[in-house]
């Protein structure tokens, strides 16, 4: 847990993109999928509280997660590495947005 926000709070973006992919792969087999992504956006739909309600009258979480998962999957084969992750990071702040990841504190 330390370490954790050692790495958040002090990392270089790149180690902060790789802390997230680590904790976005949740079945720890080396990429994120499309579930693992709805999930998240899912999760980030209820901690807004009543915002949660304007904003999935404005885009369903699922149909969210699709947009980000097609964004951040470079090669379109339905799995996203953490170099894809890192990668699209990098070069589209809105997805770091979107997921909540704040690289450049």
């Amino acid at each position: 847990f330390l370490l954790a926000i050692d790495v958040t709070s002090n990392g270089s973006p790149e180690e902060k993109l790789n802390w997230a992919f680590s904790m976005y792969d949740v079945d720890g087999n080396g990429w994120i999928d499309l579930g693992e992504i709805t999930n998240i956006v899912r999760s980030i739909y209820k901690m807004m509280g009543p915002n949660q309600v304007l904003a999935e009258k404005l885009v369903a979480p699922e149909i969210r997660a699709e947009g980000i998962f097609r964004r951040i999957d470079i090669n379109s084969d339905g799995r996203v590495t953490r170099q894809e992750f890192v990668q699209s990071c990098l070069n589209d702040p809105k997805i770091l947005d979107i997921l909540g990841v704040g690289i450049w504190q």
